[in-house]
């Protein structure tokens, strides 16, 4: 017997009817037949919103991410506008490294700016292992959430090890990432030490996430890419692992304080998202790293992408960004498209191929969160 992330009780894996849990988007994740396929798009919450650039007009990143009522309101905004089948936690990937004492900065314009970065074994030392009072804004903006969501799930995320890594080592974004490559050529031993220790203040921020409430989660690794599959399976995989794995792990003693009247929640229950920019050729790997769905960029078909994947996952994605700049004749037909394609995969979690571009228009992700409905819904009725 086993929990379910609402706090019911299930059997065989199975949940009860109603709650996030038998959500359209958790019965996708877990490959179950859903009544219409389920859609989300990643960096949904933020950019393209008119009230969410006024809500951060005049409050820093990194601020609006530690203060829970502001990383609630701006949760819920995209799922008020487009009625959205998920919601994911407002945050950024560079959160719990800072709370594991790296000085670091998201500057507009940029992205994350280290102050000092990873180079030497004692500067591996000063990332700190996390606890949940390290993230405690975390922890109250979570608990918020699934009160105001309802039925709706919540997804919490980390950033993955090679990641997170990589801003540590070259200082902030770098399209070559040739500090990390000659870091991981040159000194493995070190890398795989930094690595490791990423790892575990990513697992130990995803399982706050978990106990506090989320219905699953995904790990970015935004820039594995850059990486051939070789490189990935030696320097990359089994850390990835080591954060997805641990997630099955049941986590009561995690810290949960005197937290004794809440359920008792496994994460074996919470379906883990992982998803890579540019990784046509890890998809195989990245599947093999533990997670229950692959997100998949706009690159690769689903239907080649859920051959490389095996029939064992769902999938995620794959609307290029771009193509919601287009005229709605090109998008619908993109989105047809996709949802097509998406057939061939055992579950379907509509998204877009990476996140949503500040430029678009919010009523086109409205529409074609309707349209995704309404084809798939029509879908369903006839199978």
């Amino acid at each position: 017997m086993t929990t379910d992330t609402t706090g019911t009780v299930a059997r065989d894996g199975d949940s009860r009817p109603g709650g996030p849990a038998d959500s359209p988007f958790i019965r996708a994740c877990r490959r179950r037949p859903v009544p219409h396929t389920p859609v989300w798009f990643m960096r949904q919450a933020g950019r393209s919103l008119p009230e969410y650039r006024e809500i951060r007009a005049s409050v820093p990143m990194l601020e609006s991410c530690r203060r829970p009522e502001l990383v609630t309101e701006i949760t819920l905004q995209p799922v008020r506008r487009h009625g959205v089948d998920a919601a994911i936690l407002f945050s950024d990937i560079v959160v719990p490294v800072a709370a594991a004492g790296i000085d670091l900065d998201i500057v507009p314009g940029t992205g994350p700016v280290v102050a000092e970065p990873i180079r030497t074994a004692a500067d591996v030392e000063r990332i700190r292992r996390i606890t949940r009072d390290d993230v405690s804004y975390v922890d109250e903006a979570v608990r918020q959430l699934v009160v105001e969501l309802g039925d709706t799930p919540l997804i919490g995320f980390a950033g993955a090890p090679f990641t997170l890594a990589s801003y540590l080592v070259e200082g902030g974004p770098s399209r070559t990432h040739a500090k990390t490559k000659a870091l991981m050529y040159g000194d493995p031993e070190l890398w795989h030490a930094l690595c490791a220790r990423l790892a575990e203040v990513t697992l130990a921020f995803l399982r706050v996430q978990i106990e506090a409430g989320v219905s699953a989660v995904q790990l970015f690794d935004s820039w594995a890419g850059a990486l051939s599959e070789a490189d990935y399976r030696r320097f990359v995989l089994p850390h990835s692992t080591t954060v997805l794995s641990g997630l099955v792990d049941d986590c009561s003693g995690s810290g949960r304080g005197d937290r004794r009247a809440e359920p008792e929640r496994s994460p074996a229950g919470v379906p883990r998202i992982h998803f890579g920019v540019g990784t046509a050729e890890l998809l195989g790997a990245m599947g093999e790293a533990g997670a229950d769905v692959v997100g998949v960029d706009w690159r690769t078909p689903l239907d080649v992408a859920t051959g490389r994947i095996g029939a064992d996952k769902a999938v995620q994605g794959n609307l290029d960004p771009c193509v919601l700049l287009a005229p709605w004749p090109v998008v619908e037909a993109e989105v047809r498209r996709i949802l097509e394609q998406g057939r061939a995969a055992p579950g379907h979690v509509f998204n877009l191929g990476h996140g949503v571009l500040p430029e678009t228009d919010p009523e086109v992700l409205t529409r074609v969160v309707a349209l995704v409905h309404e084809l798939s819904s029509r879908r369903a009725d006839q199978g």
